[in-house]
Formats: structure tokens, C-alpha cells, sequence
């Protein structure tokens, strides 16, 4: 039986977006549109627990005002830039550990994927629960990039990445890309603990539309979003 917490991390400063999970977005702050969807996959007991980390006060008013727990306000020696998400996911699985409560997987939603859907979530959590894989990643299929066009600039020269690209494969019969969006991870705390790592050597591929696969990340995302919604 899984015992999945969700984490939804929500440190306060931001490079690219001043206070960018708590930006307005339609009236309502950026957080929303991941603890909306994450409330109710708990409502419907696919999941134990959602929780926020952060270690903004003003996040924690209002994460509450919209439903969502903040058992703890969140060291800032795992909350600046360099800070790795796997750094505050041990926190919070360590923080309930010590109050005897233990949780078998962890599904990580980050605010900078407002357009991830309540859908998108229930059905990456029924695919690993299914397979039992140590690790699930979401991704959109890329249809117009194939890996026989993919190069890495190296000192003005163009690398390929297979070397057979040049041989007049025609795209349509090559392997499509699947790209990795940040939407959600899923990883079980035991691959966590031993590993230190949230994404296994062959993850399970949850697969969703590339217009949800927004990752706001810049001003142009910002406005991207916005003309989206």
C-alpha cells in the first residue's frame, strides 16, 4: 500500500520573476494553481498528505487562506539558489520521521507548472503505482526535433549527438524526443534515502500535451502564460 506525500516547494526568492510563486495570475497567486489540483487528489485519498516547503511567512499565510498545510518553515540553508530539491524533500521526510510518520513515495508538483492539470497528476500517480518503478518523470513528445538533427555547439563547430546524422534519415522515420517538463516527479523514499537522487537510472515516462507543459521560468514565460489563461 502507498503512503504518498506530496511536497509543493515554494522558496521566496526568484532571479528571473520577482516573488514568483506568489505572483498574480488571474487574481489569484501562481502557488494556487498547483495546491488547487494537489487538495483534491487528496480529497479523493489517492494521496496522504500535502504540504508545502517554504520558507517565506508570507507563502505560509497564504498557502493556508487556500487549504494547504505548512507543518514547518523551511531552513534557509536548503531555501537560496543553489539549493537541490532533493535537500528540502529529506527535510520534510526526515521532519515527519522524527514524529513517527512514514511515507513511501514522494510526488514533487512545482508552482512554475500552473497549467498541469488535477488529470495530469491522478494519472502519473496511478502509473507508478501500477509499475512499481523507483522513480516517474512527465514529459511532452517533441515531434519536430528527432535525434538525428540534435547537435552540441562545441567552439563554433556543430557536435551531433548520433553519428549517423547526416545519412538523409528522413525525420518522420526517426525516434520522436520526449521532453523532460518539470511538471511532476514521483519517487519512492527509499530510492531517495539510498541514492540521494529523484529520478532513476530508467524512469517511468508519464507523457502530457506540450501547451501544458509550461515551465515559467522567465518574464517571456510570464507573458506567455498570461495570454494562455
Amino acid at each position: 500500500m502507498n503512503k504518498i506525500l506530496v511536497i509543493i516547494p515554494a522558496r521566496s526568492g526568484s532571479k528571473g520573476i520577482k516573488n514568483k510563486n506568489i505572483i498574480r495570475i488571474k487574481n489569484k497567486p501562481l502557488i494556487f494553481y498547483t495546491i488547487n489540483p494537489a487538495l483534491k487528489i487528496k480529497k479523493e485519498g489517492l494521496v496522504e498528505d500535502v504540504i508545502i516547503s517554504t520558507d517565506s511567512p508570507r507563502i505560509v499565510g497564504i498557502s493556508r487562506k487556500m487549504g494547504a498545510t505548512v507543518p514547518f518553515l523551511r531552513p534557509r540553508n536548503i531555501s537560496g539558489d543553489k539549493a537541490k530539491s532533493i535537500d528540502f524533500i529529506l527535510h520534510a521526510v526526515s521532519f515527519f520521521e522524527k514524529k513517527g510518520v512514514f511515507y513511501s513515495d514522494v510526488v514533487l508538483l512545482q508552482p512554475t507548472s500552473p497549467l498541469r492539470k488535477y488529470e495530469d497528476i491522478k494519472g502519473a500517480i496511478n502509473l507508478y503505482i501500477k509499475n512499481k518503478n523507483h522513480s516517474l518523470i512527465s514529459a511532452y513528445q517533441e515531434s519536430g526535433i528527432t535525434e538525428n538533427i540534435i547537435y552540441i555547439k562545441k567552439r563554433d563547430r556543430a557536435i551531433p549527438v548520433l553519428v549517423n546524422h547526416g545519412d538523409g534519415k528522413r525525420r518522420q522515420d526517426s525516434n520522436n524526443i520526449f521532453v523532460r517538463n518539470g511538471a511532476i516527479y514521483i519517487v519512492s523514499v527509499e530510492y531517495l534515502k539510498k541514492f540521494h537522487k529523484i529520478i532513476s537510472d530508467n524512469p517511468l515516462l508519464f507523457e502530457m500535451p506540450k501547451q501544458r507543459s509550461l515551465n515559467l521560468d522567465s518574464r517571456e514565460d510570464l507573458k506567455e502564460l498570461r495570454n494562455i489563461l
